[in-house]
């Protein structure tokens, strides 16, 4: 019975405690302080945060309360108030005056009392020596609003200034600031030591594995004896990211050297060197399309890539398509490629491509070769020029043939956009231009255009408006022997939502084909629904078809719809509704798409 009583007791006790300690009333008090100062020192009060998961104990509380004087102090100088009163007591008694030795069994009520003082400007503001060009912030000079922000962002300038122009150790030798209080002014000296012009000395590859340091060099492309730049500190972090092969990147600075040289170290660790993935998109048009991918990122030790991927599409059209039933198409590739190729801005390619389509308007089958390289002119524009050679044996309403290609491919891509998966501001362009030869015979010319367009509007960007035109053009070549897939055609998720796939082409000879010239634009509207994961989607899309390259004689179609989207860590989940947009037909036909990504 004596052991029941004394953890009933126990209990009791314990439970008191835990009430004790979640009773304590918090209030903050700052009279005459803006709204947005209030909320700041808010949110960085310890006192003032919520913790769900713990139970501040009456030592846990006494902490919080001698670390929250030096953050609300900062807080405070942060909006430029330099003679601030902070008060902090706990049941009546000053938290500062506490000693960690004796403190309260409980606390119930605590009490943040904060008079803010008057906002100070600068009385003086010196930082030099300076750099030429030097741009300081506008309020750092006599009257301008004194906060700790600005202070910090003058020496972040000025050393940055220096370091731009070669001073790698540029640092702040001397600093004074002084609060005068009788006239709420701060004065400000801040005394730069630029030091010497740097050169690169060597780079030092750490961490790898399997990578051969060489490889890692050359990626990098860090210039030896080059003057010291962040810039190009950056791009060769870049560099060796943007092969995939690494995880963590760091390039660190070592202490000079002989002859004002500095070595950089690479610190790098390597992630698994194989990967592999899988992609699925539905429409009631062009039936189910699966796509996979296997890679390995690290080859041979110098971060070659071999990438194979297949797609098969068209899987349950004809269950899925009132219309004719077309069967299904299989694509297989295989593609390695090495980056610091020539330079360490490019990459060299070589792949193999096997084909079997199956399409409304032709069947074939061929097999391609192409090899070239790949060139990045700065982080957001790119260019590649390759050669190829493609045979194929097709089928269309004039008979069944079979053509060779030698072709030239290139391409321009500009990319500023802020999200390649779900952006809401910049532009994305790619221009390609593909010469060819028929080795029967005939020569002629593919060129397209794909443009698109992002606008975030109101807070974080919850409504984004999208556009996108694209443009196709083929000059020359006879087209009994030009393969079909180099024609256009319009009508499907990738043109034309609301109408079925490839259903727009052109006369060639009289004979229903694709076409010569090609265009479409695309609209759409983004709306992010309150807090959810969700957003919803207004478009409408338009595409044309011409017989010639002169966009002379062709014909229009258009859709429209409403989509849903579901955010996830690996892009949007994409749900489109859409009918054909012609007088008498809006409604008759309603298509589905589902995917993963945004339209465009």
């Amino acid at each position: 019975m004596t052991v029941v009583y004394r953890f009933i007791v126990l209990c009791v006790l314990s439970l008191s405690a835990s009430l004790a300690a979640t009773a304590q009333q918090v209030e903050l008090s700052a009279p005459g302080a803006e709204e947005e100062l209030v909320a700041a020192l808010r949110a960085n009060s310890l006192l003032l945060r919520d913790n769900e998961e713990t139970v501040p104990t009456s030592q846990d509380i006494v902490a919080s309360a001698r670390a929250d004087y030096r953050r609300l102090m900062a807080t405070l100088y942060q909006y430029g108030h330099f003679s601030p009163v902070v008060r902090i007591t706990l049941d009546g008694r000053e938290a500062a005056n506490l000693s960690p030795f004796a403190v309260p069994d409980r606390i119930g009520r605590i009490e943040i009392s904060v008079d803010t003082g008057p906002e100070y400007t600068f009385g003086s503001a010196e930082i030099g020596p300076l750099a030429g060009n030097t741009q300081l912030p506008e309020a750092f000079q006599p009257g301008g609003a004194a906060t700790t922000p600005v202070l910090q962002e003058a020496t972040r300038v000025a050393l940055e200034r220096w370091r731009e122009q070669g001073r790698a150790i540029a640092e702040v030798s001397d600093q004074r600031i002084t609060a005068r209080h009788g006239d709420a002014t701060l004065d400000a000296a801040i005394t730069i030591t630029p030091g010497p012009v740097v050169s690169f000395g060597q780079l030092i590859p750490r961490g790898q594995s399997r990578m051969r340091a060489e490889r890692i060099i050359e990626i990098a492309g860090l210039p030896e004896g080059v003057t010291y730049s962040p810039a190009l500190l950056d791009r060769a972090t870049e560099r060796l990211r943007d092969t995939g092969v690494f995880s963590a990147v760091a390039l660190g600075e070592q202490p000079l050297g002989p002859g004002d040289t500095m070595d950089i170290v690479a610190t790098v660790a390597e992630s698994p060197p194989r990967r592999f993935g899988f992609g699925a998109e539905l429409s009631t048009d062009s039936g189910a399309r699966v796509s996979a991918f296997w890679l390995h990122r690290n080859l041979f030790g110098g971060a070659e890539r071999l990438r194979l991927d297949g797609e098969i599409r068209g899987i349950g059209e004809g269950e899925l398509s009132v219309d004719e039933v077309d069967g299904v198409d299989v694509i297989l590739n295989a593609r390695i490629s090495r980056p610091a190729t020539f330079t360490p801005d490019t990459l060299a390619y070589a792949e193999i491509e096997v084909a079997g389509l199956d399409e409304p308007s032709y069947r074939l089958a061929g097999i391609g070769v192409e090899a070239g390289v790949e060139h990045w002119f700065s982080p957001k524009l790119e260019g590649a020029l390759g050669v190829g050679l493609r045979t194929t044996r097709f089928e269309d309403a004039r008979g069944t043939r079979n053509t060779t290609l030698l072709f030239l491919p290139g391409e321009l891509t500009w990319d500023n956009r802020d999200d390649a998966l779900n952006p809401t501001s910049g532009v994305y362009m790619i221009g390609t231009a593909k010469p060819f030869v028929t080795l029967d015979d005939g020569a002629g010319a593919r060129l397209t255009a794909d443009a698109r367009g992002y606008l975030g509007i109101g807070a974080e960007d919850r409504t984004v408006l999208a556009a996108r035109g694209q443009l196709g053009v083929l000059f020359g070549g006879d087209v009994d022997l030009i393969p079909p897939d180099d024609l256009f055609y319009s009508g499907g998720s990738g043109t034309v939502r609301g109408q079925d796939y490839q259903s727009l082409g052109a006369l060639q000879r009289g004979v229903p084909s694709g076409g010569r010239s090609f265009g479409a634009l695309s609209a759409e509207v983004r709306q992010s629904l309150g807090d959810s994961n969700l957003g919803l989607v207004l478009f409408a899309d338009a595409g044309y078809v011409g017989s010639d390259a002169g966009f002379r004689d062709g014909d229009w179609h258009a859709g429209a719809g409403i989509g849903l989207r579901y955010d996830t860590p690996f892009g949007p989940i994409r749900v489109d509704l859409a009918t054909p947009v012609r007088r008498g037909a809006v409604g008759e036909d309603i298509f589905l798409y589902i995917g993963i990504g945004q339209a465009f």
